[in-house]
C-alpha cells in the first residue's frame, strides 16, 4: 500500500539511498535535511519525481506534517563531523528523537530510529548481541554521539511503553557505499580517497582493531524488512555485516583494488576508539530472513568508482 513517508536526514548517505528505494516502491517521500552533512547532490536525481518532496529543516525543532511512517536518520555519523559541534550532535539525537516521537504520536505513524553500533561503546562482549548493554565512556570525546543515540533509544522505548507507539529501533553497524562524503573521515572513504589521490594511507594504532562493513543496499533492505514487521516487534535489532576485517587488511585490500602506489603509515589511536566491532545478526536472520549479500570486493568496486568520479569532477 502506498504510504506517505518522512525521512529525516534524507539527503545524507544512508537516507538518500532509503529515499530512492522507497520511491521505486511507489511511496510518497518527504525528505527533511538541514544539510550539515547531507548533500543536495545525493538527491538531485530524485527531484523530477512528483512523489518526492524536499524540506530544509533541523530536527531539533518540531515538525508538523501528515505522514504514515517516519525514518529518523538525522545525525552526523562520522567522528570528524559529530565532534565538530558536540552539543548540536547530542541535541540532534535527543531533541530530534523527542520531536519525531511527538510527531509519530500525533499522527499515529510507525517510526524507525537509526541507532548505532556505537551504543556498545568499546565492547567487552564479542560479537555484540542486542542484549549487551555496552561499555561507553559518558564523558569522552565520542560520547556526544554514543550517549545521544543511547538516550534516543531510551526515549523510543519509553514512548512504546507509555504511549503504545509503533517503534522500530535498528542498531546500524559500519556501512559504506556510493554517496559517502570524500571528507567523511571514516575508514572506507578515507582509505579510498587517499589511495585514489596517491597519498599515504593513515592507519591508527597497529591496524589490528576490527570492523565489519555492510554495503548500503544490503542495509536498506534490512531496514525495510524490519520496518515491515508487526507492531510490537520493536527491536533493538542489529543491522550490519558479521564478516570481520582488521583495519590493516582493509587498507591493503583497497590499495590493491585501486592499483595505488600509496604507502601505509601508522598514527596513534584516537581516544575511546573501539578495538573490536562485529554484529551478532542471528536475530535479523531468524526474524527478518535477512543477511547481507554483497561481498566486500563487489561493494568496494562500486564505492571506488563513485569516489573516482567525484574526485574527477572536483579536479
Amino acid at each position: 500500500m502506498k504510504q506517505k513517508i518522512l525521512i529525516t536526514g534524507g539527503a545524507g548517505f544512508i537516507g538518500s539511498h532509503l529515499c530512492e528505494r522507497l520511491l521505486t516502491e511507489g511511496h510518497n517521500v518527504l525528505c527533511v535535511d538541514n544539510y550539515f552533512t547531507g548533500s543536495k547532490s545525493n538527491i538531485a536525481h530524485l527531484l523530477d519525481n512528483y512523489q518526492f518532496e524536499v524540506m530544509r529543516h533541523d530536527v531539533t525543532f518540531p515538525l508538523y506534517v501528515e505522514v504514515n511512517q517516519i525514518f529518523n536518520m538525522a545525525c552526523p555519523a562520522s567522528p570528524i563531523h559529530y565532534q565538530y559541534d558536540p552539543v548540536q550532535t547530542t541535541k540532534t539525537s535527543v531533541h530530534g528523537a523527542i520531536n519525531m516521537l511527538g510527531l509519530a504520536k500525533r499522527v499515529n505513524a510507525r517510526i524507525f530510529q537509526a541507532s548505532t553500533s556505537e551504543v556498545y561503546g568499546d565492547p567487552t562482549q564479542h560479537p555484540q548481541k542486542e542484549a549487551y548493554w555496552g561499555n561507553v565512556n559518558p564523558i569522552g570525546p565520542r560520547s556526544c554521539y554514543d550517549e545521544g543515540k543511547r538516550c534516543a533509544e531510551t526515549l523510543f522505548f519509553d514512548y512504546f511503553r507509555q504511549h503504545d507507539l509503533d517503534i522500530k529501533v535498528g542498531r546500524i553497524f559500519n556501512t559504506y557505499g556510493p554517496r559517502m562524503r570524500p571528507d567523511d573521515g571514516r575508514v572506507i572513504s578515507n582509505f579510498i580517497v587517499q589511495a585514489l589521490t596517491g597519498k599515504d594511507i593513515t592507519v591508527y594504532g597497529k591496524g589490528d582493531q576490527t570492523r565489519s562493513f555492510c554495503y548500503v543496499d544490503d542495509l536498506v533492505e534490512g531496514i525495510l524488512k524490519f520496518m515491515a514487521t508487526e507492531k510490537g516487534f520493536t527491536g533493538p535489532m542489529n543491522l550490519g555485516n558479521p564478516i570481520e576485517y582488521s583495519i590493516l587488511e582493509i587498507a591493503e585490500i583497497i590499495i590493491d583494488q585501486v592499483g595505488s602506489e600509496s604507502k601505509i603509515i601508522f598514527e596513534s589511536l584516537p581516544e575511546d576508539d573501539p578495538k573490536q566491532r562485529q554484529p551478532d545478526i542471528s536475530n535479523a536472520k531468524s526474524n527478518l530472513q535477512w543477511e547481507p549479500k554483497t561481498q566486500l570486493k563487489e561493494g568496494l568496486d562500486k564505492t571506488i568508482r563513485y569516489f573516482d568520479q567525484i574526485l574527477s569532477n572536483e579536479a
